[in-house]
């Protein structure tokens, strides 16, 4: 089992080269971060004239845009009211009305500049895999189907022949959602905002700001750029000490294990409809085919810490609960991402000085929720109206222990996962 990320290595949209940052750059907005944030800001700007410089200190994409599981979904992480009881009545509506239309936002930019990533819109399954999860799936229809979305409660057989698995009795199809390669709409972005007029710069790591005049200037190994208007879209991959985005999540991990494509006449009863699914245990796995027929499976946690016989037997357990008619099955990759998580699972938007947005705490939804705020960065740079956005622009406090936090989180997933591993979990 090779250690490689097999969005890369299947997407349809090509690596395209864009050059170093050489020299002294002048724009309106300077962008740090090429994952869909960045990139969703770069292309709504570029779409209404602006100028706009976008820095990226590896390729497009490297980050966690490219090696998530691909799940187009609606909202957060935590269901409507629960959005409502954290972030109070309005700024709890506004999200889940924004977000809730998130999917929709995806596929039109998808449609919009034809990017080939092998998007399905069968939306996803959220699985109960047992009666407490049953409870929470019955818990969020209640919740989805008050706000008008379009949910509905799969049960027994009719379950069981979406997911193709006797252990799942009931699931929550959410039918606005759907599945993409990652890697290949994080590469059609950067096209679509190139070609609308973005200057894309990649291997141009921001190694610091200051603030000149009326102007932020950004330094790089190799030049430089001047703007008045900053966006930072690192997230979960902050590192630098001068980045203030670093202070508003912790760092957490999630890890993947793909099998080589498999065949319909043996795996064709599984996720037949091509909907990205995810369960309800403490910890969760997520399920998913790809455009080749390919079983991914993934869970929380970092899977480069762990040897790959411990991947490899975690991905054993999985498999042969959920999908036993499979046998025995050779894992051809596994890779893992990064994901920026706040303690109470909403995400942050704020202005840490005059002149720079930032953002972090998407919480596994980077996807549809990166896109939805690049739209509404660009229309807030444009406007002065942050409408778009699913929050409002506002302070925060920096988290406080952050290490602990995500190592308590790691040790948890791995615990857990040796749980399964040992047969005392499943």
């Amino acid at each position: 089992m090779k250690s490689a990320c097999i969005w890369t290595t299947t997407s349809p949209e090509r690596q395209r080269e864009y050059s170093r940052l050489e020299g002294n750059a002048v724009a309106d907005v300077a962008v740090i971060g090429g994952g869909i944030t960045g990139l969703s800001t770069a292309l709504h700007l570029a779409e209404t004239g602006v100028s706009v410089t976008l820095l990226e200190a590896g390729d497009i994409p490297c980050g966690g845009s490219g090696r998530s599981v691909g799940l187009v979904n609606a909202g957060m992480w935590i269901p409507p009211d629960d959005i409502l009881e954290a972030l109070g009545p309005e700024n709890g509506e506004r999200a889940n009305a924004v977000l809730g239309r998130a999917p929709a936002d995806v596929f039109t930019l998808i449609d919009r500049h034809g990017i080939d990533c092998q998007d399905t819109r069968t939306g996803t399954l959220h699985l109960a895999h047992n009666g407490k999860g049953a409870e929470e799936l019955a818990r969020r229809f209640e919740q989805f189907s008050r706000c008008g979305a379009p949910v509905e409660l799969l049960e027994g057989e009719a379950c069981q022949r979406r997911v193709g698995t006797h252990r799942i009795q009931r699931a929550l199809l959410d039918r606005r959602a759907g599945t993409l390669n990652p890697t290949a709409y994080t590469r059609g972005l950067a096209r679509a905002a190139h070609d609308a007029g973005a200057n894309l710069h990649t291997h141009s790591a921001a190694e610091g700001i200051e603030r000149e005049g009326d102007r932020w200037r950004v330094d790089t190994p190799q030049g430089s750029v001047r703007a008045p208007r900053l966006v930072i879209a690192t997230n979960a991959y902050t590192e630098d000490h001068w980045n203030q985005v670093r202070e508003h999540f912790f760092r957490g991990h999630f890890y993947q294990v793909a099998s080589p494509p498999l065949s319909d006449e043996l795996a064709g009863d599984i996720l037949p409809e091509r909907q990205g699914a995810w369960d309800t245990r403490t910890v969760l796995s997520s399920l998913r085919r790809d455009a080749e027929g390919r079983l991914i499976l993934g869970s929380l946690g970092c899977g480069d810490s762990k040897p790959a016989s411990f991947l490899r037997c975690w991905a054993d357990r999985v498999q042969r609960h959920y999908f036993p008619q499979l046998g025995r099955v050779d894992w051809e990759c596994t890779w893992t991402g990064q994901v920026g998580f706040t303690p109470d699972h909403t995400l942050r938007l704020f202005e840490p000085a005059p002149g720079i947005l930032g953002v972090a705490g998407y919480n596994g939804r980077g996807i549809t929720t990166g896109t939805v705020v690049g739209k509404g960065f660009a229309h807030y740079l444009n406007t002065g109206d942050d409408s778009l956005l699913p929050l409002p622009i506002c302070s925060h406090q920096p988290i406080r222990a952050k290490p602990l936090w995500s190592t308590g989180y790691e040790g948890g997933f791995t615990l857990y996962h040796a749980g399964q591993c040992l047969r005392v979990l499943i």
